[in-house]
């Protein structure tokens, strides 16, 4: 029976033919190598279904052409009380954002309970309300006692590093926060041409409202102030844009307020590019004319500046809201419902009405009705009110992650 030893000897040897072919590819042939019957059936192909990819969900489709034009307003109340023309706007004609302007030394728990007012005004929108202030610290801090720091003004801020303004601006936010605050119009951006000039610069440097004085400092303060604020939950806004620190006259209370330095190679607007790149913002633009820019118009009128410079050359794709437009001196020569169609028209986003929330409906009346007579000024609406949604949805998605 010699046989057997031989047939073992051969199932072995292809045994380790086998293991050999498959630990290196190409010494046998493998199955698939094969040759096939001529009548044998061809290996199935499995079928595969591709992924549908989902329809992008425009943010406003579901908006009327009302609520998106509130969306685009900021309307102020006084900080110690919940006005009844503010509260009509959010209910009524449904207001995106509410400022709280004047001087309150409540504390936290007093402006909380003037905030949850305006929150249950707007509680039958699907979209979150901004309520916003002005807490840059030294003299422009809106909110102040029991639970509220004493902010310094910003030159005594930059006299601080980098880390230690940002934990102190976080400090601030959070408080804000517990107020109900979700927006601070700050930090200045602006430069002064110098500490020796800044008394002449009556909005910036005169109240010593400024980080520094060329682009590097600025941005290096004023960002960290603003990366603060984000930690603590609050957007926070960069002003005025071109630049307001190169002007004598402050336009709040100052009518033909000219620039006759900055340009849009200027660091004065250079520095919103390292700014707006750190994280969400929004971006404040100023009311004085720019000669070297658009000689022709207030800066938050002009197309060139708003849409040319400061979302072309710039890259700013947030949202963009404008300095007080209800009682500025600098632009009282135009009537309330023009101040909001030419912002809008210019590119702007949000319009505030701070110090004079009367004229509120006059320029939610005249926006709405411009945008639907004018398919093309009414684009401008709807991208306008994408911008802001956008926003409100990012922020909203951020804290449902925290």
């Amino acid at each position: 029976m010699r046989s057997r030893p031989i047939l073992l000897t051969a199932l072995a040897a292809m045994v380790l033919i086998g293991i050999a072919a498959s630990a290196s590819p190409g010494l046998a042939p493998s199955v698939a190598d094969a040759p096939r019957p001529a009548d044998a059936p061809a290996s199935p192909v499995p079928t595969v279904t591709p992924t549908p990819t989902p329809t992008p969900v425009d943010p406003i489709a579901t908006l009327s052409l009302e609520e998106r034009v509130g969306q685009l307003f900021m309307v102020g109340s006084p900080v110690g009380k919940a006005a009844a023309t503010t509260l009509h706007a959010v209910s009524e004609r449904h207001a995106g954002a509410v400022f709280l302007h004047g001087r309150s030394s409540k504390g936290t728990a007093a402006t909380a309970r003037v905030t949850a007012r305006f929150m249950k005004a707007a509680a039958a929108s699907e979209l979150p309300l901004w309520i916003a202030t002005d807490q840059e610290g030294g003299a422009v801090q809106v909110l102040s006692g029991a639970g509220f720091d004493g902010i310094p003004a910003a030159r005594t801020q930059a006299e601080s590093g980098v880390a230690r303004l940002r934990s102190d601006a976080a400090r601030w936010g959070a408080q804000l926060r517990k107020a109900g605050v979700t927006m601070n119009l700050a930090p200045v951006a602006d430069i002064v041409s110098s500490p020796e000039e800044a008394g002449q610069n009556a909005p910036i440097g005169a109240l010593w409202r400024e980080y520094g004085y060329d682009g590097t400092a600025v941005a290096a303060k004023a960002g960290a102030f603003a990366e603060g604020m984000r930690e603590a939950g609050i957007l926070p806004t960069f002003k005025h844009f071109p630049g307001l620190g190169r002007v004598e006259g402050n336009t709040d209370y100052t009518a033909n307020v000219v620039d006759h330095v900055v340009t849009a190679g200027s660091a004065d607007v250079g520095v919103y590019r390292s700014l707006i790149s750190a994280g969400p913002s929004v971006v404040m633009v100023g009311t004085a004319v720019y000669e070297k820019i658009d000689p022709e118009r207030p800066a938050v009128f002009s197309h060139t500046v708003v849409t040319d410079l400061l979302r072309g050359e710039v890259g700013f794709d947030g949202v963009v809201t404008t300095d007080d437009l209800s009682a500025t001196a600098q632009v009282q020569k135009w009537k309330p419902a023009v101040r909001a169609v030419a912002a809008i028209g210019a590119g702007v986003d949000l319009v505030l009405v701070s110090a004079d929330p009367k004229v509120f409906p006059e320029m939610y009346d005249a926006v709405l009705a411009r945008a639907e007579d004018d398919p093309g000024f009414a684009e401008k609406v709807d991208a306008a009110a994408r911008r802001v949604v956008e926003a409100k949805q990012l922020i909203a998605a951020d804290e449902a992650e925290e």
